[in-house]
């Protein structure tokens, strides 16, 4: 189904499918899975069904599902899996705003809002761009591991910036912030590469958090305490400035 072409009026294909283990958790479940095993064939039973277990528990924290990513020039689309627990107005991280010395432009001065994404340990944990273009800056940052939920996460964790560049000068930074149990950010991409939006751009081990940065003059199209999906969700439209709620329920 990778590459397929679906629309709104019933093309294409949908059928549910076992998500694919990405490589960087298969070499995690083979350890645990060898402990597992060498633990039975001592017959250390209350030992080898608990790493049993846990084998599960990384192959599922690793899976990395195919997503159908809307298209449209103007949209943002989540970058991940989780709970929107903070929209605010920030200054933009001055990473993502300084000259860093290549020439190439960063975010503009001011206000601007901010969405943040908790990805709990049952969440897909592969990071998603969130529009397509050029990959401007990945800056790594390291940092605190305090709990990736509270606002100062964003300051005092360790984090990587990443800005990318649309064709018409349009930029979206987005940031992935190490959590508490999180303690290892892993980039797939580099300054340079050419993503399209919804495409895999790196993953965080272990729960932690996503904040985006929406340009100026858009605002989410998401409500507090909603759940996305990275690669499918539309966080925003850039451009718009729509006011929405919503009822708990």
């Amino acid at each position: 189904m990778s590459g397929e072409i679906v629309d709104n009026r019933g093309r294409g294909s949908a059928a549910w499918r076992w998500p694919s283990i990405h490589p960087e958790g298969r070499k995690f479940a083979l350890i645990v899975a060898a402990a597992a095993l060498v633990f039975a064939f001592l017959a250390w039973e209350t030992v080898a069904w608990p790493l049993g277990f846990l084998t599960l528990g990384v192959l599922a924290f690793f899976r990395d599902p195919e997503r159908i990513t809307p298209q449209g020039e103007r949209l943002v689309i989540s970058p991940a899996d989780g709970l929107v627990s903070l929209i605010c107005k920030v200054e933009p991280p001055r990473e993502l705003v300084m000259d860093d010395g290549t020439g190439a432009s960063g975010l503009g001065q001011g206000p601007v809002t901010r969405v943040s994404i908790f990805m709990s340990v049952f969440d897909v944990h592969i990071n998603r761009s969130p529009i397509g273009g050029t990959v401007r800056r990945v800056v790594y940052i390291p940092g605190r591991f305090l709990n990736a939920d509270l606002d100062k996460a964003s300051e005092e964790n360790e984090r990587q910036h990443l800005l990318v560049e649309r064709s018409d000068g349009t930029m979206i930074g987005f940031t992935q912030i190490a959590g508490l149990v999180a303690r290892r950010i892993v980039p797939f991409v580099k300054p340079g590469d050419i993503l399209a939006a919804g495409q895999r751009v790196g993953l965080i081990r272990f729960g932690s958090r996503v904040d985006v940065y929406l340009p100026a003059g858009t605002e989410p199209k998401v409500l507090m305490g909603q759940k996305v999906i990275a690669g499918e969700t539309v966080l925003a439209e850039i451009g718009q400035e729509p006011l929405l709620e919503g009822v708990c329920q």
